[in-house]
């Protein structure tokens, strides 16, 4: 669902995906991690654990098992998503 205040979402990612890197201007993102094993920003997170980016922070996921993710972006701002040409993590 999608309004000007938030976006909702479940996504799914196999183990190895490559996800682009990409930051957002404007929205917060929060994210929980539902099933499987990922690192982001450097870490290994598991099912239940709960990360974000604020407007700027540059995410990098590596799937590590196949995931399923619940992301919340607030505001929903179209187009506020810009990829990151260098994959440095």
């Amino acid at each position: 669902p999608i309004s000007k205040d938030f976006e909702v979402a479940i996504l799914t990612h196999r183990k190895g995906e490559a996800w682009p890197a990409h930051y957002h201007k404007v929205a917060t993102e929060y994210n929980v991690l539902l099933d499987g094993s990922m690192r982001i920003a450097g870490e290994v997170i598991t099912a239940g654990d709960i990360f974000w980016f604020e407007p700027g922070d540059v995410a990098y996921p590596e799937f590590l098992e196949d995931c399923r993710v619940c992301v919340v972006k607030t505001p929903s701002v179209i187009g506020d998503k810009y990829e990151v040409l260098s994959t440095q993590k």
